[in-house]
């Protein structure tokens, strides 16, 4: 991409929104309901079905830059709910995605910090607020999940999904 000419810049951004797995907004994760058949295959999954989740987990994000916890193992197969609270006093996200992904979209996200959307693999918490996130690991390996505000992913505000 030639980063020299905004526009072209522009539309990169606005083409990556549109047909990318990730989003970003300023309130909470997607409010729509879930039907299987809109459904999209990533990497290390898709949006699971809250009628389908076998196990929650309970994480918190602060604004020291963390989650906690930040090593999480899955078996395959689960529907896992996410229930993501931010104990901290500026907005955090949980989005989940491999690390190339992650670091790409962090870029794009500091370079773009007003482009907003959300999607299935995300949740975006007010200070004192929760979110949540239903997602099916559909596939083994190393993922991670991160908030992508930005700086917040710079700083280290990083996890790790381990999938068996």
């Amino acid at each position: 991409m030639n980063t020299q000419n905004p526009l072209k810049a522009v539309a990169f951004a606005l083409a990556f929104a549109s047909t990318a797995t990730f989003a970003h907004g300023n309130a909470h994760a997607p409010t729509t309901a879930y039907d299987a058949a809109t459904v999209e295959e990533t990497a290390f999954g898709h949006a699971g079905d809250p009628k389908k989740v076998n196990r929650v987990i309970k994480l918190s994000m602060s604004d020291a830059m963390r989650f906690t916890p930040s090593d999480i193992t899955i078996k395959l197969g689960q529907t896992v709910k996410f229930v993501i609270s931010n104990r901290g006093k500026v907005l955090h996200e949980m989005v989940i995605g491999t690390p190339e992904e992650l670091k790409e979209h962090a870029a794009l996200m500091k370079k773009f910090p007003e482009m907003e959307h959300s999607d299935a693999n995300m949740a975006h918490v007010k200070p004192g607020m929760s979110g949540e996130i239903v997602w099916e690991f559909t596939k083994p390996g190393e993922y991670s999940f991160a908030c992508l505000v930005p700086g917040h992913f710079e700083a280290g505000m990083v996890g790790q999904v381990v999938v068996k």
